[in-house]
């Protein structure tokens, strides 16, 4: 029984679409969706540098760049950590790879668009609204209307942990393609024969055997894989780091406004008694004085003490130090 190793590795992803490219040529064909007529039929390997990795995913990217005949460029990257830092850095890939291909004085109309094909083994849309979402493809369009679009740079983003095929039975290249990065891999036992009815992605699958490389290959594929899995415990333990900093940090300012919103609600509730109670008593206070005025009025009119006493309904007790 074969052994197969994943295809998602440096050595392996190299090995099938960076020595072969007529598979190079049918996975991107398919990926991007080139219909007929518009689909690349020769392409020629670029090795040349464009801006440096990323110091923290240094060892996670795995690229590959070719041209087609006619001039188009394609840069087909599998990412296995995701990072946001990620997105500038494809970002900025394609700009210089779109800008160096004219020379002093060229005329711009010869420059030929670049299409950025990014495989990434991770899922980075977690929004609600895209859960079942993997595909996503960026150009550059005007707002108001879709349709009308500046031509130069196109993006491709896959998030490989997504993909479901809806349909094994009947598959394109596409799926084809898709269920090659995600289904084989070191605890496959057997590949299933829905999926190598495809002559390329048949023979895809032979280069993913283990039997097909030496001991130093192997030793080579190893480091790789215990790289990645190195690099995204720094990952997680940093993004753990963080978090626990950020909700003690975010626990303490929480307490800090809590007290300050406290004192000032005290304050506020505060002032507010004071003002009902000030109020109450100011106006029990004018109610006395008024009644007291009403009486001294009254006596002087005259009144005897059994009449006040019932106009005002104090006791002759409290009015007897009048007379």
């Amino acid at each position: 029984m074969p052994i197969y190793l994943d295809p998602k590795n440096d050595l392996t992803f190299k090995k099938v679409f960076g020595e072969h490219k007529h598979l190079c040529i049918s996975m991107v064909n398919s990926l991007l969706k080139f219909s007929e007529g518009n689909e690349i039929v020769e392409i020629e390997y670029d090795t040349g540098e464009l801006i440096p990795e990323i110091p923290a995913l240094k060892d996670s990217i795995v690229d590959i760049r070719c041209k087609a005949k006619d001039g188009r460029q394609f840069i087909v990257e599998m990412q296995l950590l995701w990072s946001n830092s990620f997105r500038t850095r494809v970002l900025l890939n394609a700009s210089k790879a779109f800008v160096k291909q004219l020379d002093a004085g060229m005329d711009y109309k010869l420059a030929q668009p670049v299409y950025s094909l990014n495989l990434v083994n991770e899922i980075f849309e977690t929004g609600e609204d895209m859960k079942d979402k993997f595909y996503h493809y960026y150009k550059i369009v005007n707002i108001e209307n879709t349709n009308k679009q500046i031509k130069g740079l196109e993006f491709v983003f896959i998030e490989l942990p997504k993909y479901k095929p809806s349909n094994k039975e009947a598959q394109d290249y596409f799926d084809s393609w898709l269920r090659f990065m995600t289904e084989i891999n070191e605890d496959t036992k057997e590949v299933c024969e829905d999926l190598v009815k495809k002559k390329e992605v048949r023979e895809a699958v032979q280069y993913l055997r283990e039997s097909a490389y030496t001991k130093a290959q192997l030793l080579t594929y190893d480091r790789f894989r215990d790289s990645i899995k190195t690099q995204r415990t720094y990952l997680v333990d940093a993004f753990d780091d963080g978090k626990a900093e950020g909700k003690a940090e975010g626990i303490a300012e929480g307490e800090l406004i809590g007290e300050a919103r406290g004192i000032e609600r005290g304050k506020a509730e505060g002032e507010a008694i004071g003002i009902e109670k000030g109020k109450a008593e100011g106006e029990f206070i004018g109610v006395a004085i008024g009644i007291w005025q009403t009486v001294l009025l009254m006596k002087a009119q005259g009144m005897s003490i059994d009449v006040i006493s019932k106009v005002t309904g104090w006791c002759k007790e409290e009015l007897a130090g009048l007379y």
